[in-house]
């Protein structure tokens, strides 16, 4: 089959109609223009995915606030694990 005749996955998009005051859609037209975002829907996914990396990231917090305490992390620390990284790298 020609490289040219490879399917290629296309992510589904479905459609969600939203209603912003003029003042929110005013600020979402000036985040596009001044932002290099080609359309609106563009600008409103990125903040999705923003805020899904918040969460993300939130629940790592939490999670490690509430795990076991551990020795301190300091130079020491980063020392072993460099030398550690370059043995395991030098055996391969």
């Amino acid at each position: 089959m020609p490289i040219f005749a490879n399917a290629v996955m296309v992510p589904r998009m479905g459609t969600m109609n939203i209603s912003l005051p003029d003042h929110l859609k005013s600020f979402v037209d000036e985040q596009v223009a001044g932002r290099g975002y080609g359309t609106s829907s563009e600008y409103i996914r990125e903040l999705i995915r923003r805020d899904q990396d918040r969460l993300v990231l939130r629940r790592l917090l939490l999670d490690g606030a509430s795990s076991a305490q551990t020795e301190p992390v300091d130079e020491h620390y980063f020392s072993s694990l460099r030398e550690r990284a370059r043995a395991a790298a030098a055996s391969e």
